[in-house]
């Protein structure tokens, strides 16, 4: 009888356990079908701060990382108009190529719109061990300058997947190179060069990854440690490049991939002063930073330029909302590339100037200076 009792008195606390798991199992259940990947997740701020939506640049600029793919064909009148609603001076096509190519690209520049765009050719790296290397580039670049082309642009394919012959990957510094690097300083035109990806690229592909979207939606984007020479070896080959050629102005491209470390850019700033770099698609690096960005940025104000990479005119509006502004908490414009929100910086109008056209007019040599005269007023 008392056993009987025993169980009765214990009844209770059996249903409240058994309530309480039955909850607990239901949330989850509630969460599982509920539950929303991060691509999805797009919260409008509550937050109520000044808005300064920018659509036209305080200073008409010199985009000196741009690229026109069809430029030897391309209807140039549209582009002009949208480049003038930007307050776009000058872009910079970097995808000039060679050949026919680069000759029909030139043409059609100098038919139309001279003054408004600036070619660099593109050279095949994957020849240095064919018939006639180097001589056949060096006359390449000698007489692209007679024709009109400004610069020489590097893509990224030299140092992590161009081979050699042998089928060796060809490091940025491979001494076979020097004559292209420093015909470029004898012509006097700069070479844009672009090495390596973003750090974490080579990172695990882990919720630690702050590029973990990114690399979830351009799976192809992953450095393999196994399969690519790591971050820190391409970046060395490039800085050994800039140092053997003191004589050759050099644009890092992407901030050299050290937005994320202004601190390292600057002390590599200080050590080679034919470094120049710019702000092609690593503006939300700046962005996240406002205070230390601001004050870098006024510090090497003689040494970067304004890119934007891939043309899509509204894009520039945030671009010129971090640089102008002091606005806070507003979106970038790609999510993959920047989940965190961006400030202003609020950049003096001397350190704009420089920064939206006069560098480029320093290191870039033939630019219309008559384009950029009302804004020194």
């Amino acid at each position: 009888m008392a056993f009987s009792k025993r169980k009765w008195f214990l009844f209770p606390f059996f249903i409240i356990i058994f309530l309480g798991f039955t909850y607990w199992l239901i949330g989850k259940i509630q969460y599982r079908l509920n539950v929303m990947d991060v691509e999805e997740y797009e919260p409008i701020s509550t937050l109520k701060v000044p808005m300064h939506n920018l659509t036209h640049a305080k200073f008409p600029f010199i985009d000196v990382h741009n690229h026109q793919w069809v430029m030897p064909v391309q209807n140039l009148d549209d582009l002009v108009a949208e480049m003038d609603s930007l307050n776009m001076g000058v872009m910079v096509n970097l995808s000039g190529f060679r050949g026919k190519v680069l000759e029909w690209s030139l043409e059609n520049v100098n038919n139309n719109f001279p003054t408004r765009f600036v070619i660099f050719l593109n050279i095949n790296f994957e020849r240095l061990d064919d018939e006639g290397w180097p001589q056949e580039e060096l006359n390449m670049l000698t007489e692209g300058v007679k024709q009109g082309v400004k610069g020489l642009k590097v893509y990224k394919g030299l140092g992590l997947t161009d081979k050699d012959n042998e089928g060796h990957r060809i490091a940025v510094d491979d001494p076979r190179l020097d004559p292209i690097w420093a015909k470029c300083g004898e012509l006097g035109i700069p070479v844009l060069i672009h090495s390596g990806e973003p750090n974490s690229f080579w990172n695990p592909k882990d919720k630690n990854n702050e590029r973990w979207l990114e690399l979830k939606q351009e799976p192809s984007r992953y450095r393999d440690p196994q399969k690519y020479p790591s971050f820190e070896s391409i970046m060395e080959e490039q800085h050994h490049v800039f140092r053997k050629h003191p004589e050759t102005k050099f644009i890092n491209a992407h901030l050299g991939w050290y937005g994320n470390d202004l601190e390292r850019l600057g002390k590599l700033m200080d050590e080679l002063p034919n470094m120049y770099t710019e702000l092609g698609a690593v503006l939300a690096e700046l962005g996240r930073q406002p205070k230390f960005a601001r004050n870098w940025l006024i510090k090497y104000q003689d040494r970067v330029m304004f890119g934007k990479d891939t043309y899509k005119k509204e894009e520039y509006y945030t671009y010129f909302r971090v640089l102008e502004t002091g606005d806070e908490y507003f979106d970038y414009y790609r999510k993959r590339h920047a989940h965190w929100k961006m400030y202003g910086l609020e950049l003096p109008d001397s350190v704009l100037r420089k920064i939206y056209y006069k560098n480029a007019m320093h290191v870039i040599p033939g630019i219309d200076k008559s384009l950029f005269l009302t804004s020194e007023k």
